[in-house]
C-alpha cells in the first residue's frame, strides 16, 4: 500500500522532527576564521602549462589572492609597460603578483639582470638562486638596491641549496637581506622537523612553498595536502608561534596538465587545518 502525505502534513512532520532534535538551531561561525591569519598563495610553477589569464581565473575561483610570477609569463627582459599590463591582468581577478621567480643566477651579469627585473617590477624581494660563489655579490646587490633575495631550497635531489642550513652557512647573518624561500615538502624529504625550523629560523624566512609528500625520504613526490605523510597541524601552530607575515604558497608539481583539482584540494585542506587550530 502506498501512503500519500500532503505537503502541509509533510511540513508538520518535518517541523516535529526538528523540534525533537537537540540544539536544532543552526550553528554559525562567529568571529574570524583561523585561515584569515595566513596569506595563502600559489607558486607559479604549479600552473606552468597555463597562460596568466586562465591561471588568475582559477585562483579567483578558489579565493586565492597571491601568485608568484614566473618568467614564462613575464620574461626577464620585460619592460615596465609589460609589467604594468601583467599587474592589470592579475588585479582584474583580485590577484596580486606578490613576488618573482625563482630566478637562477650563474654569473654577476645574471645577478644584475635579476635585480634590475625586480626593481622594474617593484617587489621588496624576489625568489632567487645564485651560484654559491655569487653569494657575496648578491649580498652587495641587496645593500645597493634594498631588494631582498629569498633563496629557494631544493631538497635532497642534488641541486644547489638543499635546505635552509646551507643558506645560513653561506650568508651567516640574517640581517644582510638574503634569506629563504623555504620549501616545506623538501624539508620533509630531507628528514627535517618543519615546524621547528619555522620557529628557529623565522628571521631567515621570507617566503614559503607548501605541499604534501608521498614519503619522508628522497623518493617522496608531491601529493595533495592531507593525503600524504606530512602533519600540517604543528606547521599551522608554528606559523602562528613565529608570527610569520609572508605568503604561504601552494606549490603543486604533480599533474602539470591538470593541476587545478589538486591545488583546490590542497588550499581547502590547509584552510581547514588553519581554522581548526585557531
Amino acid at each position: 500500500m502506498t501512503m500519500k502525505i500532503g505537503l502541509r502534513n509533510l511540513a508538520i512532520v518535518g517541523a516535529l522532527a526538528l523540534s525533537c532534535m537537540p540544539d536544532a538551531q543552526a550553528q554559525l561561525v562567529t568571529g574570524e576564521r583561523g585561515s584569515d591569519d595566513v596569506k595563502i598563495g600559489v607558486a607559479g610553477y604549479s600552473y606552468r602549462k597555463f597562460d596568466l589569464e586562465n591561471t588568475c581565473q582559477m585562483l579567483q575561483d578558489m579565493g586565492v589572492k597571491y601568485l608568484s610570477i614566473k618568467d614564462w609569463w613575464l620574461p626577464l627582459d620585460a619592460t615596465k609597460e609589460q609589467m604594468e599590463e601583467l599587474k592589470k591582468v592579475c588585479a582584474s581577478h583580485g590577484v596580486e603578483g606578490y613576488t618573482l621567480g625563482p630566478i637562477y643566477m650563474h654569473s654577476e651579469a645574471e645577478v644584475d639582470r635579476a635585480f634590475a627585473y625586480a626593481e622594474r617590477y617593484g617587489v621588496p624581494f624576489f625568489i632567487g638562486v645564485p651560484d654559491y660563489e655569487l653569494i657575496d655579490y648578491t649580498i652587495k646587490k641587496v645593500k645597493d638596491t634594498g631588494i631582498k633575495v629569498a633563496i629557494h631550497t631544493h631538497g635532497p635531489d642534488g641541486a644547489a641549496f638543499p635546505d635552509i642550513y646551507k643558506i645560513v652557512e653561506l650568508v651567516k647573518d640574517p640581517s644582510l637581506g638574503v634569506g629563504a624561500c623555504l620549501d616545506l615538502g623538501h624539508c620533509v624529504r630531507m628528514g627535517q622537523d618543519v615546524a621547528q625550523i619555522l620557529v628557529d629560523y623565522k628571521d631567515w624566512i621570507y617566503d614559503l612553498h607548501i605541499k604534501d609528500e608521498t614519503a619522508p625520504t628522497k623518493a617522496g613526490q608531491t601529493w595533495e595536502m592531507g593525503r600524504g605523510v606530512m602533519d600540517f597541524i604543528p606547521i599551522a601552530k608554528a606559523l602562528r608561534q613565529s608570527n610569520y607575515k609572508g605568503v604561504v604558497s601552494v606549490e603543486f608539481e604533480k599533474n602539470g596538465d591538470n593541476p587545478n583539482p589538486g591545488v583546490c584540494e590542497s588550499v581547502g585542506y590547509f584552510r581547514g587545518v588553519l581554522d581548526a587550530t585557531k
